[in-house]
């Protein structure tokens, strides 16, 4: 499987919270393949050490180090949130879109990373990502090879 799949591609949800979000994009980690179980955890306490929120609305959570055992193939899942969910509770207007959980195997999560920073530094496309309800398009945007330097 590939590190993207449609089936890990979720449009159109709602979350009560940013937690409520990473569990979601975590279970779609966990359903699919990618993680243990455990991994969500870890998730969630790395959010609670430090914000994983990269800007024009969309934030990547991912375990610890302490996890990557839990992580079974390298993988991403996407969870919009078509109204948002509040990333930092210091600052309401700091709303996540797209939240992109990850999980890698080694170091595959600097180049996915990457990559991820570059794609969505597109504010017009990070735009349409959070707002379509086509789960293709997210699937296009996020499949594309990055610009060359």
């Amino acid at each position: 499987m590939t590190i993207l799949a449609m089936e890990r591609i979720r449009v159109q949800a709602t979350a009560l919270n940013k937690e409520d979000a990473i569990r979601q994009a975590g279970e779609l980690l966990v359903s699919t393949g990618c993680t243990k179980p455990a991994y969500v955890a870890g998730m969630l306490e790395r959010e609670a050490t430090m914000s994983t929120y990269l800007g024009n609305g969309v934030a990547i959570p991912h375990g610890m180090y302490e996890n990557h055992s839990d992580v079974l193939q390298t993988g991403l899942a996407i969870v919009q949130f078509p109204d948002g969910i509040v990333w930092d509770e210091e600052d309401e207007d700091e709303l996540a879109y797209l939240v992109i959980g990850i999980a890698a195997i080694g170091d595959g999560h600097m180049n996915i990373l990457s990559n991820l920073a570059e794609i969505i530094e597109d504010e017009d496309v990070a735009e349409q990502m959070a707002k379509t309800s086509d789960a293709q398009f997210i699937f296009d945007q996020l499949s594309r090879e990055p610009a060359e330097a």
